[in-house]
């Protein structure tokens, strides 16, 4: 069985965490919680992206050293994991690690030694929101099309890394879904993309306009390592080792990074003689009235004004759990498309799906078993053939990067278990026991293929089909 590597993306630390990086920590989470209950040796990695020019930038705006502004919001990406039940094994802070910048030096060395990195006096449009030049051609009415911004014009020069060069290999291994990338609509992207042509990479920054923020590169301090470079080669620092051949090295992103995990990346790789990644699984947006949740709005309180203070994530666990949470990022959010997230929305799946769904028949089930005479009897073929397709379902839709249909799949078996009470009416049979421990192995069952999505939630299941008085999910209030 191959073991699994598999790594979000690590976001720019200029300012708090919101909702969609909690949706891509769990997305990642519940593929690694999966792979590790069918049995696979797993690593997940998750981090901080720190060496950026917007969080300089942020830094200077906000008064305070670009080190301490990072330390804090980087403190407060970390402060996610416990109450969103993430189990990461590894985050890497990509300013403070210092095996991140022995990581660094070695991949820049390595590209070097491969003849793909030269030096070149460069005039471009920069967005530092993306933290990347843009051609005139690929602006939407003079602005990024990711932040809706000018871009800057910056001459000055750089590094550069022949991007170029590796075209074709990267073509040739997404069309073959050596590089698989899901779903489709981004594969074609990607590829529309290389087949427009590449130009070569500015892979560093003079260390003036970076106030010295950065990995410096090695043999030319007046340098700093292009973050990108820097932030993709925390996969290396976080694999620990495990980035080899063996194993299966899957990327979790958000749509608006594609080109630097499905052609930047592989290009690097490529140069330095390392194993492609096997699957970048991508993701949309979450937005709220319309309008895509990012840091700069959620931080300039323009999300409050929408009525959208829960976007913070740390809110909402506080509020209604973590198990609504991530029920409802996972239940929720389609496999390709933008969706507008309310708390309402949020209260309203967590009622209706684990109160009165898993939950009422895990119920339903407990408060019958004082009626078990006869523990000796075994159950019936119900729970083992409702539980084998389930977890076809959940396996298959999962493997399509596709969290909705893996819920659904849970859903369509709550509704056959209560069905199948109705049918048995073990309350009013005289012998009811075998329906009775059929339904405890039910319960068991899907207690077991909801663990991925709601860790502690299964707990509580298991739980009650145990014999605590405790229901497992309690009915919420919206606001």
């Amino acid at each position: 069985m191959t073991d699994l590597l598999i790594a979000t993306s690590i976001p720019y630390v200029n300012a708090a965490p919101h909702l969609g990086h909690a949706l891509e920590f769990v997305q990642a989470d519940v593929l690694a919680r999966h792979a590790r209950a069918g049995g696979r040796a797993v690593r997940a990695l998750t981090g901080t992206d720190d060496n950026s020019l917007k969080n300089v930038r942020a830094a200077r705006a906000a008064g305070v050293s670009t080190a301490d502004l990072v330390a804090a919001n980087s403190a407060a990406f970390t402060a996610l994991h416990e109450p969103l039940e993430l189990s990461f094994d590894s985050s890497t802070h990509t300013s403070t690690d210092p095996a991140h910048r022995e990581t660094v030096t070695r991949l820049w060395r390595a590209v070097a030694a491969a003849g793909d990195l030269y030096r070149k006096a460069y005039t471009g449009l920069y967005c530092v929101g993306c933290e990347a030049f843009y051609h005139p051609a690929e602006l939407t009415d003079g602005v990024c099309p990711e932040h809706r911004v000018p871009p800057e014009e910056v001459a000055e020069e750089n590094w550069f890394f022949r991007l170029s060069r590796y075209a074709d290999a990267i073509t040739a291994a997404i069309d073959s879904d050596e590089l698989l990338v899901q779903p489709a609509a981004r594969r074609n992207e990607v590829l529309s993309f290389l087949r427009g042509g590449l130009d070569d990479l500015s892979v560093s920054r003079p260390a003036g306009r970076a106030d010295g923020w950065g990995i410096p590169v090695p043999d030319d301090p007046d340098q700093v390592i292009y973050v990108w470079f820097d932030a993709l080669a925390y996969y290396l620092t976080g694999a620990d080792g495990w980035w080899r051949s063996h194993v299966r090295r899957e990327h979790v992103i958000g749509k608006g990074i594609l080109r630097f995990h499905a052609v930047y990346w592989p290009a690097i790789l490529l140069s330095a003689g390392l194993p492609l990644p096997d699957a970048v699984r991508v993701h949309d947006y979450l937005t709220v009235a319309g309008a895509k949740i990012s840091k700069s709005a959620f931080s300039t309180n323009q999300l409050v004004e929408q009525g959208a203070a829960s976007a913070d994530p740390l809110h909402l666990v506080k509020r209604y759990g973590s198990d609504a949470v991530r029920w409802w990022l996972t239940s929720e959010v389609p496999r390709v498309g933008d969706v507008d997230f309310t708390e309402d929305r949020l209260v309203q799946r967590h009622n209706g799906d684990l109160a009165g769904g898993l939950g009422n028949l895990v119920n339903r089930t407990a408060a019958l078993t004082s009626r078990i005479v006869d523990h000796d009897v075994v159950p019936d073929g119900f729970a083992c053939d409702v539980l084998g397709v389930t977890e076809e379902k959940i396996n298959s839709a999962l493997l399509e990067f596709d969290f909705r249909a893996a819920t659904d799949a849970i859903r369509a078996a709550v509704a056959q278990g209560n069905r199948y009470v109705e049918q048995t009416r073990p309350w009013a049979a005289d012998r009811p026991e075998r329906a009775l421990i059929t339904l405890i192995a039910l319960g068991n069952g899907l207690a077991d293929q909801v663990g991925p999505f709601l860790p502690a939630g299964a707990v509580r299941l298991r739980a009650r089909l145990a014999g605590s008085a405790n229901p497992p999910f309690r009915r919420l209030h919206g606001r």
